[in-house]
């Protein structure tokens, strides 16, 4: 698969710091508008977290290949597939709680949300190694609505993007097309909310 006008060729591996995920817990029992991880990110202390770079990829549609098939479990335990988003534009986002780009970026993400849900724009994040209780804290303090996938226990989600455009860094964020193909990748956080804005605007025409 080749990328069309990347932004950046670079993009930096996570690394997942024990410490750091551990801490997730003891911020999201605590949370106020003041986000101490998500203030750490902003002011460059990475706290031995490196994220990805924010580079954007896109891809041409005949350079897309196969539609990407996963399944898995939501927080409520409802089970949701690449079938139930058959014909429509999907914004994949994998996170976790302890993640401090993903605490900056999840107002972003649901503001966008709220933008394209009358044109037929589903959100699903994918959430790699929270617990239920930890999700659920972290999405009502940032307000979330889209639902996501609980995905620490069988990775299954990530496995099943990694086939095609591997989620190198957490955050990442993926454009899905209407035809289930990989139209966009961001690694890292989203780097300006218009950004992420022109890549679901140019799936939705179907570009």
């Amino acid at each position: 698969m080749n990328a069309r006008s990347p932004l950046s060729a670079r993009a930096r591996f996570a690394l997942v710091v024990p410490a750091i995920a551990a801490a997730a817990a003891l911020f999201l029992s605590g949370c106020t508008s003041n986000d101490a991880l998500a203030n750490q990110y902003r002011s460059g202390s990475g706290q031995n977290y490196i994220a990805g770079d924010g580079s954007v990829s896109e891809y041409a549609a005949g350079n897309r290949g196969a539609p990407v098939a996963f399944s898995g479990t939501l927080a409520d335990g409802t089970a949701v597939s690449s079938k139930d988003y058959a014909g429509k534009v999907l914004v994949v986002n994998f996170w976790y709680a302890g993640c401090p780009p993903c605490r900056v970026e999840a107002p972003a993400l649901q503001s966008l949300s709220e933008k394209y849900a009358s044109q037929g724009v589903s959100f699903l994040g994918v959430n790699l190694y929270d617990s239920e209780s930890t999700a659920a804290s972290f999405e009502k303090d940032k307000g979330i609505t889209y639902p996501s996938v609980l995905d620490r226990d069988t990775g299954s989600v990530l496995l099943a993007f990694s086939k095609t455009v591997p989620p190198k860094a957490t955050p990442t964020t993926l454009v899905i097309d209407k035809q289930g193909r990989v139209a966009a990748r961001i690694l890292g956080a989203i780097p300006d909310k218009s950004i992420l804005d022109s890549l679901i605007s140019d799936a939705v025409a179907g570009k």
